[in-house]
């Protein structure tokens, strides 16, 4: 990076603490969901902040110069959370929660589940400003939250995999036998998705049955 050490250290801190608050809120509003609902509809959360080599790497592949401004402007997941969720309502459940956050602002949002990448890459993307209170200033610090279900979970790990194995482009059997396992992935989903919702009714039946033997 073509910055004093000093300052990118500075930068990298502020990401730091915009993590750790972005993660505390999403505590708060799955903890907030569950005690309305019931039951947590995310399975686990994963978070990370993007190395110095990775952000450098990826201004490379963008054409950008590696200085603080292109990074600050033109890399969006330098703090990325991903939220894992049992189900497909799940998952716009909780794009449902984050917006009505009055601590997160939503600045893009992506559905690559109504609209998959090219790949076949599903899920639910959200870049969002978080704020961060400094002496007596206020800053907005751009984080990129994933949010999916486990079998689309499945799927891009694998991807992510298998891509590192070729140098370059993959081999065009492989694009085809992914994209169709992304399909496969997603009626999947629509499956268990209404399995559930029938195993909710047949349970809110069953106790009511249960209640007329009292």
């Amino acid at each position: 990076m073509n910055t004093p050490r000093k300052q990118v250290a500075e930068v990298m801190l502020k990401y730091d603490f915009a993590k750790r608050i972005l993660e505390t809120q999403l505590q708060i509003l799955i903890k907030e969901f569950e005690f309305k609902h019931g039951y947590n509809p995310v399975e686990h959360i994963k978070s990370r902040i993007k190395s110095e080599s990775s952000i450098i790497a990826k201004l490379k592949r963008k054409n950008y110069e590696c200085t603080m401004e292109n990074m600050q402007n033109h890399i969006h997941d330098i703090i990325g959370i991903r939220l894992v969720c049992s189900f497909l309502s799940d998952v716009y459940d909780i794009v449902e929660v984050i917006k009505s956050s009055k601590q997160i602002t939503i600045k893009e949002e992506k559905d690559y589940i109504n609209s998959p990448k090219e790949s076949g890459y599903i899920s639910y993307h959200l870049i969002v400003l978080i704020p961060i209170y400094l002496h007596d200033t206020t800053e907005y610090v751009e984080a990129e939250i994933q949010i999916r279900t486990i079998a689309m979970d499945f799927w891009a790990s694998l991807d992510h995999k298998m891509r590192y194995k070729f140098l370059g482009e993959s081999p065009k059997e492989v694009k085809e036998e992914l994209y169709q396992c992304s399909l496969d992935i997603k009626a999947l989903d629509k499956r268990m998705n209404e399995l559930n919702q029938f195993i909710n009714k047949y349970d809110c039946n069953n106790e009511d049955v249960g209640s007329n033997k009292l």
